[in-house]
């Protein structure tokens, strides 16, 4: 495949990524404070939209898939891997108060705080691909389950997960805005 024949599909993902970054922007998960009332459990607005952007992302990939326009490419399900790097991860978000990419789209508004998380990211990217091949004899082959999806460890269709998960979603989305009413309630008695 030629750099014209990659074009229509590079330029796709580079107006994919303008629409989610305006979208985190307009959602305000690009803001410190929504995040850090997060990691408050005050806020609870990052969770209803990451998990809204996971749940329409894997229905749309599935979909696409049971169409035959898209493949799957699995990465391998390596447990050990995957848990340092959401400790790593967990860290330098609760430190920074952005994930990636909420970073890059703060950064995007310009904020110094983010534009210095980003090159940060960038570095420990850089550190990451230098260190990968030791990794790659270690780490990253302990507890490594191959590439497997949900639907295939668990034997259920990939529509009765994403039901379910959509179903719980919901619950859990009415319970957080009952529990952020109520509590707000008090606040405004107390004053």
């Amino acid at each position: 495949m030629t750099v014209a024949d990659s074009l229509p599909v590079l330029l796709l993902g580079l107006l994919i990524g303008f629409v989610f970054g305006f979208l985190l922007q307009k959602g305000q998960v690009t803001r410190y404070p929504v995040i850090l009332g997060q990691f408050l459990l005050t806020d609870f607005t990052v969770l209803k939209v990451m998990l809204t952007a996971v749940l329409v992302g894997g229905i749309g990939v599935y979909t696409l898939h049971a169409f035959g326009t898209v493949s799957l490419h699995v990465k391998p399900a390596q447990i050990a891997a995957v848990a340092l790097g959401g400790a790593v991860f967990g860290v330098g978000m609760t430190v920074l108060g952005y994930c990636p990419g909420t970073g890059v789209a703060a950064a995007a508004e310009g904020r110094l705080d983010a534009l210095i998380g980003v090159a940060g990211m960038l570095c420990g990217a850089l550190v990451f691909a230098g260190q990968f091949a030791s990794l790659q004899a270690g780490l990253l082959t302990w507890l490594d389950l191959g590439p497997v999806t949900l639907p295939q460890v668990t034997r259920l269709p990939a529509w009765l997960i994403f039901s379910a998960l959509g179903l719980a979603a919901v619950a859990l989305f009415r319970k957080l805005e009952a529990w952020e009413q109520a509590r707000d309630s008090r606040l405004l008695l107390r004053k």
